[in-house]
């Protein structure tokens, strides 16, 4: 028999639904329970503001002595308490709340202690950071994390609804997709008594894999594998980069939208890349309005404008080399950077955001970069100096989403995995693709708390995940 979820949630009705059916739940006895915000004691009323998560709003309850038998208990309650309230729904369109609910019954579920962290007042983003259990309860991430789920299902939304297949790549591997380096080993073997060969080298075969393994840098590898059978996936999951950095944009574990398409070349893969990107943006704006505005107004007062303008313009287009060439008659100019500008640079945040604020002031995709400072794995370009990759840059942080048209030629890419002095073994299945049955395809790669960051305001990535792994810190 299936599970009916309205009889399970019968005894309560969440704030989300009393503002969403303000008209028709008016005058009628209602039940929620969530979390004590704030309590006010007038002697012989009060007001209890209670959220219970499902919505940014608060629900302000008045409480009367002589209705409720332990108004005195409910008076004291600290913040944090939880609560169960029955009463009647009453409308108040002539208030700044256009809804109250007159209590009957107030159930003191679970009492919070006087020393509760997170009190209402003005609390540093460093300070919360040490409250990571609590800060959700807040003001600032009740809206960062709702902003990251409505996002999330966006993301997944977009690409179901083109037919993407959604592929579940693995965590654990033993090849680095970037060829960086910089991974986080994975071992069961006795770091106190490691066993070795007899050359002196780790012997990973008393390994649990029989290998050397790491925790992934990246899905695309394997995404492409899949694209090679379904012709367009995506992958949406958690990689880990052990990078020493304490920069804000920095994080050792965050999570990548990664979508790899077959018979897709440069040019598709930015329609798609600024198609999704728009859609996602266009999607928070209609359904997270209350949370975007309060971040508009306390976090980022340019944030709404800058949003509606991502989600409208046509992004522009232009490579690397003409790219160089804007900045160089900038500086020509008078315009000043920190970084030199010349042909061969990977581009800094500054010069990413002269581009989108000061020249192009829309997004822009620049393309087919120089092949040394990029990867292993994109197409080698005619002029055989630079590769098919695009980078798509928007007004505020720069860089967003980076990708290219993948190199299909098998002659070519064994040349370049031997030129980088890569281990062919590594990436034999990925060279395989080209033999049996290569086409043209592409892809690119998301960061989602960088999405995230921008979707908010908020300046660093320790903010927008839930429990942040950083240099020195794997807490909570």
């Amino acid at each position: 028999m299936s599970l009916d979820l309205e009889e399970v949630f019968v005894e309560r009705t969440k704030i989300a639904a009393l503002y969403a059916d303000a008209e028709q739940l008016g005058g009628t006895e209602v039940t929620v329970a969530g979390w004590v915000r704030s309590v006010r004691d007038m002697k012989n009323f009060g007001f209890v503001t209670l959220n219970d998560g499902s919505c940014f709003k608060d629900l302000q309850v008045v409480m009367n002595r002589e209705i409720c038998a332990n108004y005195d208990a409910v008076a004291s309650c600290g913040v944090g308490a939880a609560l169960i309230i029955h009463g009647v729904l009453e409308l108040t369109l002539e208030r700044p709340q256009p809804i109250e609910l007159q209590a009957h019954t107030i159930a003191i579920e679970g009492a919070s202690s006087p020393e509760y962290p997170m009190q209402k007042k003005r609390q540093s983003l460093e300070y919360l950071r040490t409250q990571q259990h609590l800060r959700p309860r807040t003001n600032l991430f009740r809206a960062v994390f709702r902003v990251r789920s409505v996002a999330a299902y966006a993301i997944h939304k977009f690409f179901q609804d083109q037919g993407f297949v959604y592929v579940n790549t693995p965590i654990i591997t033993t090849s680095d997709a970037e060829g960086a380096g910089e991974m986080f080993q994975v071992t069961t073997l006795d770091l106190e008594n490691i066993p070795r060969t007899d050359a002196g080298k780790v012997d990973y075969t008393q390994d649990f894999f029989d290998t050397s393994a790491h925790l992934t840098v990246s899905g695309q590898l394997q995404a492409e594998n899949f694209a090679m059978a379904f012709g367009d996936v995506y992958t949406f999951g958690p990689t880990f980069r052990a990078e020493n950095s304490n920069t804000r944009r920095h994080a050792a574990e965050f999570w990548m939208i990664e979508p790899e398409m077959a018979f897709c070349d440069l040019a598709q893969d930015m329609d798609i890349a600024e198609a999704m990107l728009q859609y996602v943006i266009s999607y928070v704006l209609e359904h997270c309005a209350d949370e975007l505005e309060m971040l508009n107004k306390f976090v980022d007062k340019g944030l709404l404008e800058r949003l509606h303008h991502v989600a409208t313009s046509e992004f522009a287009r232009v490579s690397y080399t003409d790219a160089i060439s804007i900045l160089e008659e900038a500086i020509s100019q008078g315009e000043k950077f920190n970084y030199p500008v010349k042909w061969g640079i990977d581009l800094q945040t500054e010069h990413e955001r002269y581009l989108t604020e000061k020249h192009f002031k829309k997004p822009v995709f620049v393309t087919d970069y120089p092949a040394e400072i990029k990867a292993f794995y994109m197409r080698t370009n005619d002029d055989g100096k630079t590769v098919a990759a695009a980078d798509c840059l928007v007004p505020g942080i720069g860089e967003i989403i980076g990708g290219s048209q993948r190199e299909e030629r098998l002659d070519v890419l064994e040349q370049r995995i031997k030129d980088l002095d890569m281990d062919p073994e590594q990436y034999k299945y990925y060279l395989d693709l080209r033999r049996y049955g290569s086409c043209t395809h592409s892809g690119f790669g998301l960061g989602f708390e960088r999405l995230v960051m921008y979707l908010t305001g908020v300046d660093n990535i320790r903010d927008v995940i839930p429990h942040p792994r950083t240099v020195g810190n794997a807490e909570f």
